[in-house]
């Protein structure tokens, strides 16, 4: 993901891209709210300047909630 991220102009430092992808606590997403954890990450990313949308933007193009509430569903059952 750091080389695609490279690649496509999004960040101009691998070691940045990757150091920032490993900090990243993508375990822990059962514990926060999926909605404010894309908005938060999507801000940082954007201060970062490895992504240029907006995290509205972001949000209402890309974000589609139905899988990650029906996979919440049948981990706790």
């Amino acid at each position: 993901m750091a080389r695609f991220l490279v690649d496509r102009g999004y960040a101009s430092d691998h070691a940045f891209a990757l150091q920032t992808l490993r900090e990243i606590p993508y375990a822990k997403w059962r514990e926060y709210n999926a909605a404010d954890t894309v908005r938060f990450y999507a801000l940082r990313l954007r201060e970062a300047g490895m992504i240029k949308m907006s995290p509205q933007d972001l949000m209402a193009q890309w974000a589609n909630w139905r899988f990650v509430d029906e996979l919440k569903k049948e981990l706790k059952g």
